[in-house]
């Protein structure tokens, strides 16, 4: 099964990547004062018997700053996205006009910025617990090549190093990220 070092490192980066992507997702749907698509990504919509993602029946554009609009391609969904959106539990309200859905997005009070801060936070913790279940896999990893005499005890100190070292640069990315987002949160 011999593995080599840059092999199990490539292994954990491309993981732990996906940990910086989740938690991007996470963050994008998290709203600021300003209009962003992603918002309405985990709005999900009764249509064709089922419930779809939104963006599976309409476009989504950001025509001004505090404003999104969903285009919506079948006309008798129109009701539907509102009620898709509404729901949704993102405190916006909705408004048809044609076959277009106009979504004003609010201004934040100060308790809901604090409260998307600490959503902010979760979502951080989250992705910090999902980097250092990279790291123990690797580390698991190595005392198994070790056990199976394929790398020495030096090698093991290396390679632990080395893992080490890069959950440090993945935690430090995420809590980079999150003073980011908490800072386009505050903002007013």
């Amino acid at each position: 099964m011999s593995v080599d070092q840059k092999t199990l490192l490539a292994d954990l980066t491309r993981r732990m990547d996906g940990a910086i992507e989740s938690l991007r997702r996470d963050f994008a749907g998290l709203r600021s004062g300003r209009a962003n698509p992603a918002l309405l990504e985990p709005v999900r919509v009764e249509a064709y018997g089922g419930e779809v993602p939104l963006t599976q029946v309409g476009s989504i554009a950001v025509p001004e700053a505090r404003m999104l609009t969903v285009q919506v391609w079948d006309r008798s969904l129109v009701g539907a996205v509102e009620r898709g959106i509404r729901d949704a539990g993102l405190g916006l309200n909705p408004a048809a006009d044609g076959q277009t859905v106009r979504v004003p997005i609010p201004q934040l009070t100060e308790e809901r910025r604090n409260e998307l801060a600490r959503a902010a936070g979760k979502y951080a913790e989250n992705g910090k617990i999902a980097v250092r279940g990279v790291r123990r896999d690797g580390m698991d990893q190595t005392k198994k090549l070790e056990k199976a005499s394929e790398i020495s005890e030096d090698d093991v100190k290396t390679w632990s190093d080395a893992i080490q070292k890069l959950t440090d640069q993945y935690v430090k990315r995420i809590d980079d990220l999150l003073v980011e987002k908490e800072r386009e949160i505050k903002q007013v």
